[in-house]
């Protein structure tokens, strides 16, 4: 039975989808155009208006279908029973174009690539021909030469491109997004995603204002129009004001600014609100309807995190490393759990009372059941004034009170549905460079405190560190370099210090020096509110449905009360923009206050159900520096001075070493280092899986992202 529903869900999910992505290709005809002004021209006779006819057709198909996959993740199976054969799928995961301009692309991402540009391409022609067919009657209304008017055309249909765009930019940055977590795409891959989409839409936008202007310019048309505000039809300066402030996010978007000074980037990116706005008084209602059901998804989705991380919890304790790095712990709910590799994201607002910092989570839920641990490099102004504030309070001790409370606000986690991403595997091979080992702390921690037997036995990490002092950050794993190889666990560990040349040093030598950590107590007695997640998917759905329907009620009310009705279908009578972009913007506003503010009022109420913070002990694996001094286990391990990897001899030797026919890749550290790994996946799995290749090792390449 539950099978069926399942299934019954995911039709109708594929369906809706189908239904939307027709409905944008259908749009540029002929016919679409004739058979939507009739159904517009019948529409405005009833109760519902053109408004609700739009929104019920352009929007309402992707917002049931993101509706039906949170309904659907909340009853996936969060377990795979039994490890599954590998099939096509795996193979259109794997890398297939590796280079420094576009990074690692996978097949299945250069096919949706390609349809997307072939949907562009599709609209463009489209209605470029259809214009082109009404030259003559064109241009002598507005004068122009035919090269003149070519040019006009293609820039104002360059602005359609940048509206496509425009409908799918906010769905890859929704961190608890449905569609994306059913593909097992986590936020911060998507985010590049993100990225690519605001970047054709700003070229689309730019080509579009440019070539409009530069036809002004030569008409003598630009001191008449620049400022211009129509009462019906295109605002132009609403046009000109939201791709300046485009173009302002996309500039401060730049990794030269992002990675420099992320508070101007993080502040310039809040613009995207006047971006919008002005967006909808250029284009109308009509065009708006359209790239609706992202802002409207993403406008719940924000407000539903501000929600979840207003209350503020206290820091219980950081341990200070050799290197400029701390671990932060803090409080949760023990009935959240949470998944390997995902992140959470936090305000320190004695730091920052605006910006939030994305952290992935170093601990695993089931060894720690109320706490979380994140580790932080401390390289830029907000991670350093994190670390100069607790390494400026004294080190705990037997007689050492704890210190101050440091409040902090907590979003997420976020992160994969399940760990099926993890038990579809025979073994894996874990890369990691500098403090991109963190997420792989979780996993090993997750694979050695399980009980299941879905999960790999044989893991193998290879760890790329400039300095031998990062072996620290390795402190919670420790025991599992002591511990004696099994077939239930068998690890191998292989260190790479490529920037100190030590001879003779060796791997107990080495984190006997370096495992020393500082711990530091905090007090918890300002605060009763531990993190317990972002909130059950059924609850999503609930909160998305209810607004929509709110957002109709009114939309439908507020038309009739403000707008004349025509008395006859066929009135070409226009209503003033402005007022109808203004009844959209205002009923959009509205349904979405009143939905938050219902869930604020349940979301209070659980919250005074929690009991206080109390007895918090991080309980994860440590172990004694001292206690490895006559460990042999360690002589299985490798380490390396003065040289990085050679990946393609540590591919060669890993059947020998640690064996597996299926072998997850997974990757988190600089660009460079994915692109190779990635080639290297690329050119150990070839083509796609046959019978004849079961027996030779599968290499499925995985990237996490080092930095968003």
């Amino acid at each position: 039975m539950a099978k069926s529903v399942l299934l019954l869900l995911k039709v109708m999910m594929i369906l809706l989808f189908l239904v939307w992505v027709s409905i944008w290709v259908m749009k540029p005809t002929q016919i679409w155009t004739r058979k939507w002004k009739e159904a517009e021209d019948a529409a405005r006779t009833t109760v519902f208006g053109s408004n609700g006819l739009d929104f019920v057709v352009y929007s309402f198909p992707i917002i049931i279908s993101v509706m039906i996959g949170f309904v659907y993740l909340r009853f996936k199976p969060k377990e795979q029973r039994r490890r599954q054969r590998r099939s096509l799928i795996s193979s259109l995961s794997n890398p297939i174009i590796v280079n420094s301009f576009v990074g690692v692309l996978t097949a299945m991402e250069v096919l949706v690539m390609f349809m997307f540009i072939m949907f562009l391409v599709w609209t463009f022609y489209i209605r470029v021909s259809n214009d082109f067919k009404k030259m003559m009657a064109a241009r002598s209304l507005m004068k122009l030469s035919i090269w003149q008017y070519k040019t006009f055309r293609m820039a104002t249909r360059c602005g359609l491109l940048a509206e496509a765009c425009l409908a799918l930019l906010l769905f890859p940055i929704m961190r608890g997004m449905a569609v994306f977590r059913l593909f097992g795409i986590q936020f911060e891959a998507s985010v590049r995603y993100h990225i690519w989409l605001g970047t054709m839409m700003l070229s689309f936008a730019t080509l579009h204002g440019g070539g409009t202007l530069f036809i002004w310019g030569i008409k003598n048309m630009l001191q008449d129009e620049i400022l211009e505000w129509q009462k019906t039809g295109r605002i132009y300066l609403a046009g000109e004001i939201s791709l300046a402030t485009g173009l302002v996010i996309w500039i401060t978007s730049l990794p030269q600014v992002r990675r420099k000074r992320f508070e101007i980037f993080y502040y310039t990116h809040h613009l995207y609100i006047i971006f919008l706005v002005f967006f909808l008084f250029h284009t109308g209602d009509r065009h708006f309807y359209m790239v609706l059901p992202a802002i409207f998804i993403f406008a719940i989705e924000r407000l539903l995190r501000i929600v979840q991380s207003t209350p503020e919890t206290c820091i219980l304790s950081a341990r200070i490393f050799p290197l400029k790095a701390i671990e932060v712990i803090l409080p949760k709910e023990p009935r959240l759990k949470y998944t390997p590799t995902s992140i959470i994201f936090i305000k320190i607002p004695s730091i920052s009372k605006f910006q939030w910092h994305s952290f992935s989570i170093a601990s695993s839920s089931l060894v720690d059941d109320d706490t979380i641990s994140i580790i932080i490099k401390c390289d830029g102004s907000w991670t350093n004034s994190l670390y100069d504030m607790i390494q400026g309070m004294p080190v705990a001790g037997p007689d050492q009170r704890a210190q101050r409370c440091i409040p902090v606000l907590v979003e997420g986690p976020y992160g994969p549905t399940s760990s099926e991403f993890l038990s579809k595997y025979d073994s894996l091979l874990l890369v990691a460079g500098g403090i991109g080992v963190t997420p792989f702390l979780s996993i090993l921690q997750e694979i050695s405190s399980s009980r299941r037997n879905n999960f790999p036995t044989k893991i193998q990490l290879v760890y790329i560190m400039k300095k031998s002092n990062t072996i620290s950050i390795l402190n919670s794993v420790l025991p599992l370099l002591t511990s004696k190889t099994t077939k239930e666990f068998n690890f191998k560990l292989k260190i790479y210090v490529t920037q100190e040349t030590q001879s003779g040093t060796t791997l107990s030598e080495m984190i006997r020096e370096f495992s020393q950590v500082q711990t530091i107590n905090f007090e918890t007695g300002s605060t009763s509110y531990a993190p317990n997640g972002y909130g059950s998917s059924v609850m999503k759905a609930a909160i998305i449905g209810f607004t929509s329907f709110l957002f109709f009620v009114l939309l439908v009310t507020f038309s009739n009360v403000f707008l004349p009705r025509p008395k006859k279908a066929s009135s070409k009578e226009k209503n003033a923009s402005s007022l109808v972009d203004l009844i959209l913007t205002f009923a959009f506003f509205l349904s979405i206050v009143v939905s938050i503010i219902v869930f604020s009022i349940m979301r209070s109420r659980s919250l005074r159900k929690q009991n206080q913070l109390t007895d918090f002990k991080h309980k994860g694996k440590e172990m004694q520096a001292s206690s490895l001094q006559s460990n042999r286990n360690l002589d299985d391990h490798e380490l390396h001075f003065g040289a990085r990897p050679n990946f393609h001899d540590i591919f060669s030797k890993f059947p020998n070493e640690t064996g597996g026919s299926y072998v997850g890749v997974l990757v988190c550290g600089p660009e460079k280092m994915k692109e190779s790994v990635a080639s290297i996946c690329r050119l150990s799995s070839p083509g796609s899986i046959t019978s004849a290749q079961t027996k030779k090792p599968y290499f499925n390449f995985h990237s996490l992202n080092f930095t968003l």
